[in-house]
């Protein structure tokens, strides 16, 4: 087979890549392959559905540039194709002074990202949620909303499909054949004019192999939360704690769903292996081998605190401390109610080896015959399409 562009990953990020490239490259042709049998298996169908509004992250980040513009089209794009959208908003509450000043720390990023947020009292938090708990102060997001994901690929899907796009599932990339400008696949052997690596998990295995990403490691954290068998609209809007600015997880929190059903969660604890979602799945011993030296040397050296974020987390395997850290945001929580844990997601974290710090903001890298997404965690979702339009500039660049 023969293509002008092979993209590797069909997730959000490599499947809205290729609608841009083809908006901008009409003729030329465009591949997909996909390992799994579907699109968006991975972090893109297991995503949380948040749309977030842009105020958590420093005004000279790539994330705070897409998550603003983000929101807005991917609200729009839902109105389009008549997608649902739940515009229920999310308070930020505060536990004591010392995390109120972080609270107003993060309204100021909100204000220099240009975010509509607001500061509001502790009542006007009690008139949205009535429940809710906060000292003194909490941030209302009014453009916070949560959509479907799963809807969301499954038509991004069929439009690039009804744009000529060519999706090969089952298609699990091998290795590059470079005197050939060819990539190996399980079924086939493609040429291709040009490759982008959106791998997600795997991304900085295979961007090695094209020699990029050379003091970079992907590490897995993974995600759980806990559904409540409460009735739909239980909970009026989204409820966060203030995160520790430091570290790019941003705590135990209540989710509403597009259907107004309550969850809490999520997890962010780092796993064994890079698909470890359930049991010895997707178990591999030269994958465990070479992620748990990585943790270890993360959890010997300590950078960035990442052993107390490590035993904090695995702590939350246990259903009552999870239930208990979400509890302190609200009141008549019932622990009983929480016992429905949803489908795993892995948060595919960068980490970069010379600092032996997690990568906060999206990473990329590329030349004339390859461009490589080594990091697009959260909020890539919400940001996926300004995002594809800025990493098919840079590929012009480069």
């Amino acid at each position: 087979m023969k293509s002008d562009i092979v993209i590797i990953g069909a997730g959000i990020v490599g499947v809205t890549i290729a609608l841009e490239l083809k908006k901008r490259f009409s003729n030329q042709k465009i591949v997909i392959i996909e390992k799994e049998s579907q699109a968006g298996y991975h972090a893109s169908g297991r995503n949380s559905g948040v749309l977030h509004a842009g105020f958590y992250y420093t005004a000279d980040s790539l994330k705070a540039r897409f998550c603003r513009d983000g929101n807005h089209a991917m609200k729009n794009y839902c109105r389009e194709h008549k997608l649902k959208i739940n515009t229920c908003g999310k308070l930020v509450v505060t536990k004591n002074e010392l995390k109120l000043k972080t609270l107003h720390a993060l309204y100021e990023r909100g204000l220099q990202n240009k975010v509509n947020v607001i500061l509001i009292s502790e009542k006007e938090a009690k008139e949205i949620e009535p429940r809710v708990r906060t000292y003194q102060q909490a941030i209302f997001s009014p453009e916070t909303a949560s959509v479907d994901p799963t809807a969301v690929m499954q038509t991004l899907v069929k439009e690039a499909e009804n744009r000529g796009i060519t999706f090969l599932y089952c298609e699990k990339y091998i290795r590059y054949l470079p005197t050939e400008k060819s990539i190996l696949t399980n079924q086939r052997k493609i040429h291709a004019g040009f490759i982008i690596n959106a791998a997600g998990l795997y991304a900085d295995q295979i961007a090695k192999q094209f020699g990029f990403g050379l003091h970079y490691d992907i590490i897995p954290f993974k995600g759980l939360y806990l559904y409540s068998d409460e009735k739909p609209s239980y909970l009026k809007t989204h409820l966060y704690p203030v995160p520790d600015l430091h570290y790019p997880f941003l705590g135990v929190h209540f989710t509403i769903t597009v259907d107004h059903q309550m969850k809490m969660g999520p997890t962010a604890i780092p796993a064994f292996w890079r698909e470890q979602y359930a049991g010895w799945s997707g178990f591999s011993f030269s994958e465990c081998c070479k992620i748990l030296a990585v943790e270890t040397k993360l959890f010997i050296k300590n950078q960035g605190h990442f052993r107390a974020v490590a035993l904090a987390e695995l702590k939350k395997y246990r259903r009552h401390i999870l239930v208990q850290q979400a509890a302190s945001m609200l009141d008549q929580v019932n622990l009983g109610r929480f016992n429905i844990w949803g489908k795993p997601g892995i948060r595919a974290q960068l980490i970069d080896k010379k600092s032996n710090r997690l990568v906060n903001d999206f990473c990329f890298e590329g030349d004339a015959r390859s461009f490589h997404v080594l990091n697009a965690v959260s909020p890539a979702f919400t940001c996926s399409f300004p995002f594809a339009t800025y990493l098919v500039d840079q590929m012009a660049v480069v």
